[in-house]
């Protein structure tokens, strides 16, 4: 990776980072992070703040993601967080149609002007995976989104396509049905942590652990990666 290219994603990452933190900041006051009635009072600001005018809220949230994943930013508190803010269904949508935008708007972006950077960098890593895609490029880019990448960090996910010279349309589809499972997940997980914070009066750590609202969620995702496991066993490992 060029040293420009270094300069330019390290910025863009400051700034989206520190206006995130603003925004975080700007409703927390840190002396009562020890507070859980403290919490109890946020998720009831924050929830009217965002039922106030939800479409608005989510357009920002739309365009944030797209942004932070076109930048090559990490997905999983994306997840988090709009299952928080938005609950299960809609922050589901929400987060696997932006992430899905923000991977293509990166994968086109280093397909037109990184791709022998991205494949000096990659091939010989992945070179192993490329005829594989080749021979089905949509079913095997779809289960290789939904087992998770094989363990590759979400920002190289999105650019290992440039390898075998993906058709963006598949690219696109086959991501978004792909990421619907675990991205499911995760808000699953974030709504519930919404829904804890909402009906308890103290935070006790069993408790949380053994509210339906999170145990659910971690189960499915137990079961998700065994068989990410086995589907990886099946069609990726030689």
């Amino acid at each position: 990776m060029s040293k420009n290219l270094k300069i330019f994603l390290g910025i863009s990452y400051l700034i989206l980072l520190f206006t995130f933190l603003y925004f975080i900041f700007s409703w927390v006051e840190i002396n009562k992070l020890n507070d859980f009635s403290y919490y109890k009072e946020l998720q009831k600001d924050l929830s009217n703040y965002v039922s106030y005018n939800k479409i608005t809220n989510i357009i920002y949230f739309f365009i944030f993601a797209i942004i932070w994943v076109a930048l090559l930013g990490f997905g999983s508190p994306l997840l988090i967080i709009s299952g928080i803010l938005f609950g299960q269904l809609v922050g589901t949508l929400i987060s696997v149609i932006s992430i899905s935008v923000g991977a293509l708007i990166l994968y086109s972006i280093g397909n037109f002007f990184f791709r022998d950077l991205v494949r000096k960098i990659l091939e010989h890593k992945f070179n192993k995976y490329i005829l594989l895609f080749k021979k089905n490029e949509f079913f095997y880019f779809f289960i290789y989104r939904f087992i998770g990448g094989l363990g590759v960090p979400f920002g190289l996910q999105n650019l290992i396509p440039i390898l075998f010279g993906m058709n963006k349309l598949n690219y696109f589809l086959s991501s978004m049905f792909g990421f619907i499972p675990g991205f499911f997940i995760f808000n699953t997980i974030g709504a519930g942590l919404n829904t804890y914070v909402k009906q308890s009066e103290e935070f006790n750590i069993l408790d949380l652990i053994l509210s339906p609202a999170i145990y659910t969620p971690i189960f499915l995702f137990a079961c998700l990666m065994l068989v990410s496991l086995l589907i990886k066993k099946k069609f990726f490992n030689d």
